[in-house]
């Protein structure tokens, strides 16, 4: 943390309330970050302070912990606690109404690092954003689980400098000013702020030949093909975490994650309650009647089914096991409901003995409804 945080609005920078959830902003720095990158435009000079500037603030409030120290910073400053600094001796304008022990114990730990205590450097390595994408599976793919492949555009380490930002045979030099720890103190009466170095602007080292591919910033950005296992069983709305492939991190921090939505596309044949799935099946007046055997499908071969005689419409059997098997989890059951079909065309013959069997019928099965 540093000045930045009291005299930059991070929400303003990347378009969003403060009060806006973590997907809003993470959909307003991609937004923002794939429109501003230096890849994207070439021939505008200021396309990469910009840049610097939405990956500062993404960077800050995609952070829970880091943004609500932030928010913090933001409110004590707002209300006057921090007026004064540059203006009379002491630091303070209004000193007699805010004390050191009442902005600690706001901040906590954040407040050493406001004045220069915590030892925290913004020139230190920084791990990269998180990327999202989306993943549609067949239902029986999800089911069953499988090996395949995403593709993603995104920020990756410049093939030909490597990511150091500098041409190839070149040198990249600490920088005189800050020592490399991408920070200097400035001296505010009785208190000191860390805020980045003007020399290398945070970054710690100075490039002596900036790389003629990525200019300087060590990323490009392309699309690239990522490789991952759908475990078996997974659901229509998971997200799966691909630790280390998202877009790399800053000054030698470890790239972010990748955030893969499955989507999970609707069976012809069954319905999933959980991990057990579900089957209506069609079955004749006399099989209902009578009772009979029938073969139905699952997700690997069939199995046979006992109906027995009297079967109703709407009757649901149960056969274990039959179901979807969770990869180290549970195998559900298989659902099999009965469903009476009565034909929509019958020949002479099947009409005469219906009639027939409608004569010899003696119950009542409406008595209930009188």
């Amino acid at each position: 943390m540093n000045r930045d945080w009291i005299e930059k609005d991070f929400y303003k920078t990347l378009g969003v309330d403060n009060g806006a959830p973590a997907d809003e902003i993470k959909r307003a720095y991609r937004k923002l970050a794939q429109k501003h990158h230096p890849d994207a435009n070439p021939d505008d000079p200021g396309a990469e302070e910009r840049f610097k500037e939405i990956s500062e603030a993404y960077a800050t409030l995609s952070d829970a912990e880091q943004r609500k120290e932030y928010d913090q910073v933001r409110r004590v400053a707002g209300s006057g606690g921090f007026s004064g600094f540059g203006g009379r001796p002491g630091g303070f304008g209004g000193a007699q109404e805010v004390r050191i022990e009442d902005l600690s114990d706001l901040l906590g730990g954040s407040f050493g690092d406001i004045f220069g205590f915590g030892g925290r450097s913004t020139g230190g390595p920084t791990a990269g954003p998180d990327l999202d994408t989306e993943l549609t599976l067949g239902f029986e793919d999800a089911a069953h689980g499988l090996t395949t492949a995403v593709t993603v555009r995104g920020a990756v380490p410049c093939t030909r400098c490597g990511g150091n930002g500098a041409e190839p045979g070149t040198a990249v030099h600490v920088c005189p000013t800050c020592g490399g720890r991408g920070t200097v103190a400035q001296n505010q009466g009785f208190f000191s702020f860390s805020q980045p170095c003007p020399q290398c602007r945070g970054a710690g080292r100075l490039v002596e030949t900036p790389c003629s591919q990525c200019r300087g910033s060590g990323t490009e950005s392309r699309i690239r093909e990522v490789k991952l296992r759908v475990p078996a069983g997974v659901k229509d709305g998971t997200t799966l975490r691909l630790r280390g492939k998202g877009d790399p991190g800053s000054f030698g921090g470890p790239p972010g994650d990748l955030l893969v939505h499955i989507r999970v596309a609707p069976s012809r044949t069954f319905g999933r309650r959980g991990d057990d799935l579900t089957l209506t099946v069609p079955v004749t007046y006399t099989e209902a009647a009578l009772g009979t055997k029938i073969d139905v499908p699952t997700l690997n071969g069939s199995v046979r089914v006992k109906i027995p005689g009297g079967t109703p419409t709407g009757k649901t059997f149960r056969v274990k096991g039959r179901g979807i098997v969770p990869e180290g989890g549970k195998p559900g059951d298989l659902l099999v409901t009965v469903q009476v079909s009565v034909p929509s065309k019958i020949s002479k013959e099947e009409r005469r003995l219906l009639e027939e069997l409608a004569a010899m019928e003696t119950g009542d099965v409406r008595s209930h409804l009188r």
